[in-house]
């Protein structure tokens, strides 16, 4: 059984004919099956159209990065930085790489929703590739195939691919650091080491810390199966760590040394600087809450749910999660523990087994640390698990499916199929009303297969075609229908999620879009950590769900005429002021001017202090200041009362006329 799990010897063949390079391009190198290389292009092919098709229905999708990506078509230093404004005020509250190649490609081709919206579902059909080609190198074409397709249909990675917040370049990344892990096991390379750890050094400067989850499955897998002696292993792995610093580091390091009153302030950190952004805010906040994160006690169960559901092992089953993710989870663990049970007395560099400590160990690492997230953690986050459930389920899959002349693997090849049919059903009937027939079918050709597979080895081996496929529609429908109707609703705001509208999963469709300042069906006091489960906290957006304030989502918003010509024709350095970067942003979209946010994300950043507000004032820098915006008054816990956004809106309401403009109290500073 484990010889069959393991790889198989290698038997001398005679060289194939050489193929040209048109046949290479449609058919694969001579040596691949011919069926491999045409399924892949048909695969790539769908998973294209599936992340583009209509694609502009979101609008701008998140208005939040779309207006940095605005500003870095408009400012070099705005690009550099990741800058909200062009005017250069305060960043975005994340690293900006994933702001530096959607940028280069609105620059390119102009900035528009499609420019904003398509780099992302470019990046989702590379990283279905790479999945493909990582998964290829350990366990065959057809694998590989599955994983692909599987990690394509994903409802989460439909979502995250067809949105411009910062997960698609942070999966691709990751998949491209596993990719290179795999080239490095093959003969102890160095430099393929190098280049994984420089390629999740990126992932940091994409999303911080979460790039480095899977830094511990990285460093285990190549600890354990490199084909080297241990004291190569770990010098390679120190090696790979320089390679992460230097990679993450260098930008930390252009910051820190670019003098502060040249660079635009770094958004959500407390003290202008990318490491206290990383450890503080967006690193041990998100974790233990606190840092504008929320904190412990309020929420759904023992903890702050962070718009994820209660804490726990079953976070990533709940409401919030299931439908994003989960869809294959069980099987994937099922496989996992398939995998490592029958390869438990393989060689140390087994390559199959390699493969599942590589996957499962990202797998688990990551599902651990969301499931017991105390701070803000939203369910598109499990994005992240994508790739690792994918290859796990198909890795899995093709091995038991090898070996499934033995019952105990078919048993474990039953419980993958069971589970899945069963969990399908249950995730489906969540939304009772969604495609009840697909709710049923799904359980009884599971149902059967599971049947076929336990009570009748023969059947097994004679109808191997038939039954091989029908355990693949049951492994992939229920999630795969899901993933098609992310794909038909439009998805804006800042909090989106997967699946059809009004789907009781998650948040709901897509719809309407970020503006500023109130909850949505609240009395409008955002209660950070008081929201039920499925309704949004710390005053955020929820995917389809609108903001007061009077700014709505899509291309140009919903700002009134007014408002926005008003702030077209203004000539200063900021057309205007407002709080908050929701706010601000949709002001920049509607307008093409820069516009100051004050207090950053959540309105409690100390940037710009009174002292700088006043000094643009007197400089002429600023034109208008809008009220009644953003999320400001402190919410996040960092700003308070005496925050500067208070004591900016104390300063101009003493000192300003107010008018009322298309329904917006604005001051006139000039």
């Amino acid at each position: 059984m484990t010889a069959l799990l393991t790889e198989p010897p290698a038997t001398p063949a005679a060289e194939p004919p050489a193929r040209g390079r048109l046949a290479r391009l449609v058919l694969g190198p001579a040596d691949a099956p011919r069926y491999a290389r045409p399924a892949l292009l048909l695969l790539l092919a769908a998973t294209a159209a599936l992340y583009l098709w209509d694609l502009t229905a979101s609008g701008y999708g998140n208005s939040f990065y779309a207006a940095a990506v605005q500003a870095g078509t408009q400012d070099w230093k705005a690009w550099l930085f990741g800058s909200l404004d062009s005017g250069n005020a305060i960043t975005v509250d994340k690293p900006p790489a994933a702001l530096w190649l959607t940028t280069a490609f609105a620059r390119v081709f102009g900035f528009s929703s499609f420019t904003v919206l398509a780099p992302q579902a470019l990046m989702g059909v590379a990283a279905v590739a790479l999945t493909h080609a990582t998964v290829k190198r350990t366990s065959g074409h057809l694998a590989g195939l599955l994983a692909g397709a599987a990690l394509a249909v994903t409802p989460v990675a439909v979502l995250m691919f067809r949105f411009n917040n910062p997960d698609a370049l942070l999966v691709l990344l990751m998949v491209a650091g596993a990719y290179c892990l795999v080239r490095a096991l093959e003969r102890a390379s160095l430099k393929w080491v190098l280049l994984a750890g420089s390629a999740i050094g990126f992932a940091f400067l994409t999303k911080m810390l979460q790039g480095f989850l899977v830094l511990p499955a990285f460093a285990l897998v190549y600890l354990v199966a490199a084909p080297t002696s241990l004291g190569r292993r770990v010098a390679h792995l120190f090696a790979a760590l320089g390679a992460v610093v230097v990679s993450a580091g260098w930008f930390i390091a252009l910051v820190d040394l670019w003098p502060s009153d040249s660079r635009p302030y770094i958004g959500g950190s407390t003290d202008n600087t990318l490491l206290e952004l990383a450890l503080g805010y967006n690193g041990l906040g998100r974790i233990l809450g606190g840092q504008g994160n929320g904190g412990g006690g309020g929420g759904m169960g023992g903890g702050n749910t962070g718009f994820g559901g209660e804490t726990g092992i079953s976070r990533m089953f709940g409401a919030a999660f299931g439908g994003e993710i989960s869809w294959l989870l069980p099987a994937a663990l099922v496989a996992l523990v398939a995998g490592l049970w029958f390869t438990r007395r393989a060689p140390r560099t087994d390559r199959t087994r390699a493969a599942l400590l590589l996957w499962g160990g990202w797998l688990i690492v990551t599902a651990v640390v969301f499931s017991f997230m105390s701070g803000t953690v939203h369910p598109y986050y499990s994005v992240a698990l994508a790739p690792a459930i994918a290859a796990l389920v198909a890795i899995g899959g093709r091995e038991l499916w090898r070996a499934r002349k033995f019952a105990t693997a078919r048993a474990f090849l039953a419980a993958m199929v069971g589970v899945t049919a069963v969990w399908d059903h249950v995730l489906l009937a969540r939304s009772s009303d969604y495609a009840p027939v697909i709710r049923y079918a799904v359980l009884v050709v599971g149902f059967v297969v599971v049947l076929v597979v336990l009570l009748d080895p023969r059947r097994v081996a004679k109808g191997a075609v038939a039954l091989a496929a029908a355990a693949v529609l049951v492994v992939g429908v229920g999630g795969g229908a899901w993933a098609v109707s992310t794909a038909g609703q439009a998805h804006t705001g800042s909090i989106p999620s997967s699946g059809p509208a009004g789907s009781s999963m998650g948040f709901g469709g897509g719809g309407g879009g970020g503006g500023g300042g109130q909850m949505p069906g609240g009395d409008g006091q955002a209660q950070d950590g008081q929201a039920q489960d499925g309704q949004a906290q710390d005053g955020q957006m929820q995917d389809g769900q609108m903001q007061d304030g009077g700014m709505r989502g899509g291309p140009g918003g919903g700002t009134s005429s007014e408002v926005v010509e008003l702030l077209k024709s203004a000539t200063s350095k900021w057309a205007a002021a407002t709080t908050g970067s929701q706010s601000a942003a949709e002001l920049e979209l509607s307008t093409g001017k820069a516009v100051i946010a004050i207090g950053g994300w959540s309105g409690s950043d100390n940037a710009p202090t009174l002292e700088q507000f006043q000094r643009a004032v007197a400089n002429g820098e600023i034109s208008y200041y809008i009220s009644g915006g953003g999320m400001g008054g402190g919410m996040g816990g960092r700003g308070g009362s005496e925050s500067s956004t208070s004591a900016i809106a104390t300063w101009v309401q003493e000192n300003y006329t107010a008018q009322t403009v298309g329904g917006s109290t604005l001051y006139d500073l000039r």
